[in-house]
């Protein structure tokens, strides 16, 4: 395979399972919900601390997160047995509840960093398949796929009312779950890898 094309499908391999890991299509109504008080300029200073606030906790994870580890003598097997037990229960929860809840949250423009920038959309899930892809197609390969996710992420919130207007609420919590089902799939790969590589 030509160096170019094997690098542009390392890029699409390390952009889809972080897409599921962060899944924004399933944040819309949370989104919504956290700013349907606001008027358009408030919803812009939201949408811009969320993007801002999860590149900066992902870049930084993926600068130090390995690092970390390292010190702690916890090897690649064993985060990815871990990391993929943390991606199922984190799948699992979100194809049997409902919706995701963030209770006791004040709807001001602080949403935009918590809880909407983490632990939302930088969370667990999110974090895991960073340090998870890093491993198997390098710092920039997965660099570069953050990146786009994050512009897609802004994509969509920004284009939340109207994503919604076209497939409901009840539509945007369907695509939620197959791409939570996604997610446990993408799990259990991990796990499985994680358990080849110990034994």
């Amino acid at each position: 395979m030509e160096p170019a094309a094997s690098l542009m499908q390392d890029f699409f391999l390390a952009l889809i399972p972080l897409f599921v890991a962060m899944e924004p299509v399933g944040l819309i109504p949370i989104y919504l919900a956290m700013t349907r008080a606001m008027d358009e300029g408030q919803k812009r200073n939201v949408l811009f601390y969320s993007v801002v606030t999860a590149a900066a906790i992902t870049i930084a994870f993926l600068l130090v997160g390995r690092a970390v580890f390292l010190a702690l003598g916890i090897t690649i097997s064993d985060f990815q047995i871990a990391g993929g037990l943390i991606l199922l229960s984190i799948a699992i929860v979100d194809i049997v509840h409902t919706a995701r809840m963030v209770p006791g949250v004040p709807v001001t423009i602080g949403v935009g960093i918590v809880p909407i920038g983490t632990p939302l959309i930088a969370g667990p899930a999110a974090l895991t398949t960073l340090l998870m892809i890093s491993d198997l197609y390098g710092f920039t390969v997965t660099l570069a796929a953050l990146l786009v996710n994050l512009f897609i992420v802004w994509l969509v919130f920004f284009f939340a009312e109207k994503i919604v207007g076209y497939i409901g609420e009840n539509g945007a919590l369907g695509v939620s779950k197959v791409i939570s089902l996604l997610l446990a799939a993408i799990a259990v790969m991990m796990i499985r890898r994680g358990l080849e590589t110990l034994f």
